[in-house]
């Protein structure tokens, strides 16, 4: 071979192995109890503080809270627990339910131990790589809430299947230290017009309903989050306040929070909290 040309395979050899995908790896859980998987990366980066709120700023949600924080409880003391669907009305803390019930459980059992709670956040379009996490994730002595935000599909595409044969089908089954939550508006995690559609046009309409809600229904848990009444949204307001020591009056803060939600056009824990984040600029 002509030595000239090994500097140019040399080259050619080391820009494939760039092109090539990285070896998927789980590493230093010791620098967070929290991560977001990356599947383009192949590996988990940490997060070192959560966006999380205290739990007793969550109004309105009394029986949602105690219902998840019991179930993973349970799953961070090693015994049985669900996979949970948090669905409903946007803007009323489903996400910040996960998170801050990740932290009281924290709080409760230790952020040290080796077989701590870790959550785990993967993106809605990464779901297709979730056979290979858990692969990675089920020999190792923690144990972990695999979180997906906003879920839904607008077909039965790859990552429909990969989470449905992960929740419940499949030979390999869930690892019994990966437990999966899943926030949503839709309760069935596909268009109603699609489950309408498919229905109207298959030859036998109650397979085809049974096919496009089979995936939510594997999960254990569907916690209903629902609109926000006026009492409520007054409730989150002043809870809000009273948590960041506002000088005002209670009357000139409802008078005021109440238009601030027309102007939005909705009530919610979300708009609650916006209220408060203006209000407290414009106080200070």
């Amino acid at each position: 071979m002509d030595i000239q040309l090994l500097p140019l395979l040399e080259r050619i050899a080391c820009a494939l192995e760039k092109l090539s995908p990285p070896t998927p790896t789980i590493s230093h859980l010791d620098e967070a109890n929290a991560f977001i998987w990356s599947a383009t990366e192949g590996r988990l980066i940490p997060v070192k503080e959560v966006a999380f709120i205290d739990l007793t700023l969550l109004k309105g949600v009394e029986a949602q809270k105690d219902t998840l924080y019991e179930n993973t409880l349970h799953f961070a003391k090693g015994l049985p627990a669900n996979n949970a669907m948090l669905w409903g009305t946007r803007g009323m803390g489903k996400s910040s339910l996960v998170k801050s019930i990740h932290q009281k459980v924290l709080e409760e059992i230790g952020k040290s131990n080796e077989k701590r709670l870790i959550l785990l956040e993967i993106p809605r379009d990464d779901l297709g790589s979730l056979p290979i996490l858990l692969n990675l994730l089920k020999p190792l002595p923690h144990r972990f809430i695999v979180f997906c935000d906003d879920l839904s599909f607008e077909k039965e595409d790859k990552d429909y299947k990969a989470l449905k044969s992960v929740l419940d089908g499949g030979i390999a089954g869930r690892p019994e230290n990966v437990l999966f939550y899943a926030t949503s508006n839709r309760r069935h995690l596909m268009p109603r017009d699609m489950i309408e559609n498919e229905s109207s046009t298959a030859i036998n309409p109650s397979e085809a309903i049974e096919e496009k809600v089979s995936l939510s229904d594997r999960f254990g848990l569907w916690i209903g989050f629902h609109h926000c009444t006026s009492a409520i949204y007054e409730e989150m307001v002043k809870n809000y306040a009273k948590y960041r020591n506002l000088p005002i009056e209670e009357d000139q803060l409802l008078a005021e929070a109440n238009a601030w939600s027309i102007m939005r056009g909705s009530r919610s824990g979300r708009v609650a909290w916006q209220f408060i984040e203006d209000l407290t600029a414009r106080l200070k």
